[in-house]
């Protein structure tokens, strides 16, 4: 039987729209990305106010930070993406993302975190892409090891407690060509 892999796409949210959402008007930040972004965007303040700072410290960062996880067929947002940041000098870039409840147990999870993946390793720069995830949390740990994400360590987050940290190396033959290639 072959799995149906749902189509998604990534509507990047701009510091302007961030600050629309911290403001608390829905209206307003769904106007400006043309999209309806969930209410419960507005409940996220945490992340978009980490996500708004980091783009004010660092402009360049923005297109890597906060994005709507949109549905491609109907162009419903059922979550949000991104990376914590572009990548460090290791050329690790760590993934977090979050489906709406109502979108769960559909494959939006797995079909996100891939689509994460897939712009990662379109970048030269990056090399390995990072996961942590809670022990709790067993969707999310069952999506990272079928995508082939291995248990690396753990550590502590100031917000979210003990985290299982897992990574995948992006190595394929036309990244090690490249690379063999450069002078």
């Amino acid at each position: 039987m072959t799995e149906t892999v749902p189509n998604l796409h990534f509507q990047l949210l701009s510091s302007s729209t961030l600050a629309l959402l911290l403001a608390g008007d829905l209206n307003a930040a769904s106007r400006e990305v043309g999209l309806t972004l969930p209410k419960a965007f507005l409940h996220d303040t945490w992340l978009w106010q980490i996500r708004l700072d980091q783009m004010r410290e660092d402009p360049a960062s923005a297109p890597w930070l906060a994005r709507a996880t949109v549905r491609s067929a109907d162009s419903v947002v059922i979550g949000r993406a991104g990376f914590h940041g572009p990548p460090d000098e290791r050329g690790m870039v760590e993934i977090g993302y979050e489906v709406q409840p109502e979108f769960r147990r559909k494959g939006y999870g797995r079909a996100t975190a891939q689509a994460l993946i897939d712009e990662a390793a379109r970048h030269p720069a990056v090399t390995v892409v990072r996961a942590s995830i809670s022990p709790d949390n067993e969707p999310s740990l069952a999506i990272a090891r079928r995508l082939g994400f291995v248990q690396v360590g753990e550590q502590m987050d100031e917000i979210d407690g003990l985290e299982l940290v897992f990574e995948l190396p992006l190595v394929d033959t036309a990244r090690a060509a490249r690379d063999a290639a450069a002078p």
